[in-house]
């Protein structure tokens, strides 16, 4: 399938413009996200059709607290992302290559009929990172549209405007993993940056899509609470006080096995400062 979102360069070599990474990709190669290749100029998405993972979740799973409670969604996941998260928990699909995990053969039509045979109302796109297969999820959530289902976005929110526009109007409610509010810890935990995630969650806000958020909080990562009152203090500054909030329990991951799980007053903690700094509903999660 080939992708949209890219530019061929002079030298043979293709530039990816879904993501801020701008990916660079020679003929043959990946970008980061191990899933859009240059094939001889032209860049195609290796997981289009190919779910790797699919399950029936309750909706708060997502987490979704606040959108059609009580329900259910068929969850579906590609391999691949455009992060490289210490900590990830879906590491043995986001961070291989297609090749290397077995997949289905199904097309959008054939989701939004499974989505039906199990009474689910809404289709989640989660996992791994589900933007680096937008062109799949665009497709699916077009006709899950049509069909009267909901689009459910489970992302890290790293994504270029342009694309995320193309996306918005079939998007219902989105759960954006804000992973701390230092651009120096996004980089040096996953290898992006924050402000195109910031832009993420206000584009989706502005766009109408029902916003939660997580913050996975990690012991001597991102567990500082002046960091986590500038958090709260710009999602309020933002619109995003109603926003519900899910501060997120750690626990050994991937490559941070040698850090302890989070302790529950720190969770404690970081619930009183988002709601002194005006956040209406906070959770805590893996608790």
């Amino acid at each position: 399938m080939e992708c949209r979102y890219y530019q061929l360069l002079e030298d043979g070599k293709i530039e990816c413009r879904l993501c801020p990474h701008h990916c660079h990709i020679a003929d043959s190669k990946t970008g980061i996200c191990r899933s859009r290749r240059n094939l001889g100029g032209v860049l195609v998405s290796e997981v289009y059709g190919k779910p790797c993972a699919l399950a029936i979740d309750p909706i708060e799973k997502k987490p979704l607290y606040h959108f059609h409670p009580g329900t259910t969604c068929l969850s579906i996941a590609c391999t691949g992302c455009n992060l490289s998260c210490q900590h990830c928990q879906n590491h043995d699909i986001s961070q291989v290559s297609p090749a290397d995990v077995n997949y289905y053969e199904l097309t959008p039509e054939d989701i939004i009929t499974l989505c039906k045979k199990h009474h689910c109302p809404g289709i989640a796109y989660t996992y791994t990172e589900p933007l680096t297969y937008i062109e799949y999820i665009t497709d699916c959530a077009r006709l899950a549209h049509k069909a009267g289902l909901w689009n459910i976005l489970v992302t890290a929110g790293y994504v270029c405007q342009e694309p995320l526009k193309d996306l918005l109007p079939y998007l219902d409610a989105a759960n954006i993993d804000l992973k701390s509010f230092s651009d120096d810890i996004y980089r040096r935990v996953s290898g992006c940056h924050l402000q195109p995630v910031l832009d993420t969650i206000l584009a989706m806000k502005q766009a109408g899509v029902w916003v939660e958020l997580t913050n996975l909080v990690i012991p001597g990562i991102n567990d500082d609470m002046d960091m986590i009152r500038r958090m709260c203090h710009w999602l309020v500054s933002n619109g995003l006080a109603d926003a519900p909030l899910h501060f997120s329990r750690f626990f050994p991951r991937y490559h941070m096995q040698d850090i302890p799980p989070t302790p529950l007053q720190t969770l404690r903690a970081a619930k009183h400062v988002a709601e002194e700094e005006g956040i209406t509903y906070v959770y805590l999660g893996n608790v």
